[in-house]
Order: C-alpha cells, then sequence, then structure tokens
C-alpha cells in the first residue's frame, strides 16, 4: 500500500484545547501525545455569546481579532498572555476564560513542512506582490486590517484568483478583481490590489495574513456539492480529520465548524459559527457529519451545508493520516 503522507503525526502541528474557564487565569497544556508550541490560536465560548479571539505569535500576546466582525485589531492584557512550549495562558477575560464555561482553541504551529505561515505587510494603495515563507503556492488565505473596520477576505483555490469570501459574513462569492489582481499566488508571494481590507492600510505591518499549503495527508482545501439529502456527499481528504470548516460558495450561508475534539465520537453535532458569537449547537438533525478514515459525510439533509446541487468548499486538518509513511492505514473511529 502506496504512502499518502509526510507528516506521520499531525499533532506535531495541529491540536485541538477543549478547557473550562475559571475566571482568573490559567496556563492550559495542550491533550496530544507530542508538545507542539503554537503560533495561532483561534479560541470560541461555547457556552456564551462572545466573539471568537484569533491569536498569532508573529503580532504577540494579548492582541487579537476576531473572525465574527469586522473590527480593528484590539489589545487586552487579559486574554492570551502566552505561548507555552505545549500549550498556552489566558487571562480573565470572558472570551478566553470566564468562569465555569467550555471553550475550545484551534491551535496551529507555524511551519514550512505543514504548510502554514503568519506574515504581517503594509498596504500601498496600489498593486503589490506580498512575499511569504511557504516555499509552495498558498492554497487557502485568510487576510485582516489590523487597524480598520474591514471584512476578513478568504481566498480558496477552489474560487481562484478572481473572487472570495468574507469570513466574517454569510455572503456567497463575490467576484472582485480588486483583491487579487486576477492574479495566482506563487511559491514566493501573493498579489493584492488597491482594496480597503487588503491593501488599504498604510500603517507599518497594517495587516497579518494567515496562509496555507496543502500538503498531502495532512491538510487539504477543496470543495463539494451538496446533495440535500440525509444520505449526504462524502468528501475525501486523505485523511482522519480533526478540523474541517466549510461554507457555501453560492448562497447565504454560514461558516460552519466541525471537531473530534468537542464531539469524540460520531454523529458530529456541534456546530460552532466561524462568522457569529453564537453558544455552541448541539442536534444531529441539523448539518451533521460523520468523520471518516479518509474523509467526512453529511449525515441530513439541512440546507447550511447540504443544499442540493449547492457548491462549497472547506478547509480541514487532519487527525491521523490514512495511511502513513510505512504504509500503515488509519483505524475509522
Amino acid at each position: 500500500m502506496a504512502a499518502y503522507t509526510t507528516i506521520d503525526d499531525p499533532e506535531a502541528y495541529f491540536q485541538i484545547k477543549t478547557y473550562t474557564g475559571n475566571g482568573s487565569t490559567q496556563s492550559l497544556t495542550l491533550d496530544g501525545d507530542t508538545d507542539m508550541q503554537p503560533d495561532f490560536v483561534w479560541i470560541k465560548n461555547r457556552d456564551e455569546d462572545y466573539e471568537h479571539t484569533l491569536f498569532d505569535s508573529v503580532r504577540g500576546v494579548t492582541k487579537f481579532i476576531r473572525s465574527s466582525t469586522n473590527g480593528a485589531e484590539q489589545t487586552n492584557t487579559d486574554t492570551l498572555t502566552a505561548f507555552g512550549s505545549d500549550g498556552f495562558s489566558v487571562g480573565s477575560d470572558g472570551s478566553v476564560n470566564d468562569n465555569t464555561d467550555g471553550f475550545v482553541a484551534w491551535c496551529w504551529k507555524e511551519s514550512v513542512t505543514a504548510g502554514f505561515d503568519i506574515l504581517t505587510y503594509t498596504g500601498t494603495q496600489s498593486t503589490q506582490n506580498v512575499s511569504h515563507d511557504l516555499s509552495a503556492v498558498p492554497h487557502f488565505h485568510i487576510i485582516k486590517d489590523r487597524n480598520n473596520a474591514e471584512n476578513l477576505f478568504v481566498y480558496h483555490q477552489s474560487i481562484g484568483n478572481t473572487g472570495g469570501l468574507f469570513l466574517n459574513l454569510t455572503t456567497a462569492e463575490i467576484d472582485n478583481a480588486g483583491h487579487y489582481n486576477d492574479t495566482d499566488p506563487t511559491s514566493s508571494v501573493f498579489t493584492v490590489q488597491d482594496t480597503g481590507g487588503v491593501n488599504h492600510d498604510t500603517t507599518s505591518n497594517g495587516h497579518v495574513a494567515y496562509l496555507w499549503s496543502e500538503k498531502q495527508g495532512f491538510s487539504k482545501f477543496g470543495g463539494y456539492t451538496g446533495n440535500g439529502n440525509a444520505d449526504g456527499p462524502f468528501v475525501y481528504t486523505g485523511f482522519r480529520p480533526a478540523f474541517i470548516l466549510c461554507k457555501s460558495t453560492s448562497e447565504t450561508r454560514n461558516w460552519f465548524m466541525y471537531d473530534t475534539a468537542r464531539s469524540s465520537y460520531n454523529v458530529v453535532d456541534r456546530n460552532l459559527y466561524a462568522n457569529k458569537n453564537e453558544v455552541e449547537y448541539n442536534d444531529a438533525d441539523y448539518n451533521a457529519i460523520d468523520i471518516l478514515s479518509n474523509g467526512f459525510k453529511f449525515r441530513n439533509n439541512d440546507t447550511g451545508a447540504n443544499n442540493s446541487g449547492e457548491p462549497h468548499i472547506f478547509m480541514a486538518f487532519a487527525e491521523a493520516p490514512f495511511v502513513n509513511s510505512n504504509g500503515v492505514p488509519c483505524n475509522a473511529r
């Protein structure tokens, strides 16, 4: 059996932490068998209507943006206070540590091997090439103007360089050359035109960008078409997913977030939305999926993520490769 990955241990580059807030301060250790110092931590309060908070080691601790609003970057010393050697520390702010509330944190390590790069850059208000360090073509981007109320722009390879989506909105795909100048990203640069949100802020390091390149057996940035059936479409990833984010490209829909930490067995039915501050929603009849050894499958006909004939994009990261570098297959859940 052929090997399907060069990353046998996904926990070295991506892990999920669920925890309970204590309303004070706490240091949190990731639960994986492999120690991982995260560079990007995305936290959501599962029990109350707090906004998502996104932190990274390039901008530094206590600085965050939100996926669920278009607000500028904020600084709060009671939020994420440290990136640890195998986890992170938080202060007392309710969005990251409200007493007795449940939380989830999705954590990535910046790595060329795993195809993830974090960078900041300054806008020029005219077309420019922005350098990155992936040494590979990025397939998925999130870009945010740090100092202004601008939407979070999303590039996905399935949409291409002429359009995009906004992570904080439910809107369908837009067609706007002003974002990427109708230019494909390369293994060294991506191109931005003069549109607000991606290239208007001339403040030093006025934008932050998260870039991912697909790595076989570890990450996948693809698409699928809904069938409107309780026996929903199977989506192949080439690994057993730990995390999935998906969105309709043609209709006004939410960004659905699934993971194996909040739903440890099938059916995966705990819904959070990247574009909303809402609490976690638990309903097996609403956009539930099964996570399989080589992909995921929708288990109901709800229109949110499985409307008949509707195109969708997704990003997914591995819990285990379908087949490791020694040719050993992973088990189903």
